[in-house]
């Protein structure tokens, strides 16, 4: 995809999920817009991840939140969508459910890993750290994130962090990360409709695991 093509393709989604929105919703939604096409120019961003990016940032932009994307946090992580509103700041990572060719035959422990380190690894660069998806794939999340920091154990802390070391080591993600992390929402992002929804954490792992439970298949 060429950048005229891109760009056309994010203002056409800017304007489908502004129409009704006053006008300084819409200049924000189409400013963002221009800093993806901007990254895409540079070859930093792809289309399906972006469309998600900015129907999220357009969801937060709509509750008084100062947006940016592709915000960096530190010299190594660089955040999907970042807040900035009255009631302190807001961070989102967006997940998609893909897998690279390397971690093809272990699938779902990549995906459980990955999850994990994000929230580890982002959570404290913000009062809020939410994790983003489409409604058609399910985070695998694991339930010790979604329990307080009291009700934690050390020995759960480190079996996630025996996971997370053999793909992310560098650094190594660290016991007090693990203990200290928070992820205080799952949003929702459809971008055929334009609209988020925010969902408890433990609600979101409650349903996820009563939707597998009632479609896996028996053993025989």
């Amino acid at each position: 995809m060429d950048v005229r093509r891109f760009r056309s393709d994010l203002n056409d989604l800017a304007a489908r999920v502004c129409q009704g929105e006053d006008g300084l919703v819409k200049s924000k939604v189409l400013r963002t817009a221009d800093v993806l096409v901007e990254l895409y120019r540079k070859n930093q961003v792809k289309i399906n991840h972006s469309a998600l990016e900015l129907v999220c940032a357009k969801g937060l932009i709509e509750q008084g939140y100062d947006v940016k994307v592709e915000h960096r946090l530190d010299r190594m992580l660089v955040c999907d969508v970042f807040g900035r509103g009255t009631d302190g700041t807001k961070l989102v990572e967006i997940e998609t459910g893909f897998i690279p060719p390397e971690a093809a035959l272990k699938p779902s422990t990549y995906a459980l890993t990955r999850i994990a380190s994000k929230i580890a690894r982002y959570s404290r660069f913000s009062k809020k750290f939410a994790l983003g998806t489409t409604p058609s794939y399910v985070l695998d999340i694991p339930e010790f994130f979604v329990k307080s920091e009291k009700s934690r154990r050390r020995d759960e802390a480190a079996e996630i962090k025996a996971l997370t070391d053999l793909q992310y080591n560098r650094p190594p993600i660290s016991m007090d990360d693990l203990m200290k992390s928070s992820l205080h929402s799952i949003i929702l992002i459809d971008v055929d409709s334009g609209k988020t929804w925010e969902m408890d954490p433990g609600k979101y792992v409650s349903s996820a695991k009563s939707f597998m439970n009632r479609h896996a298949t028996p053993k025989p």
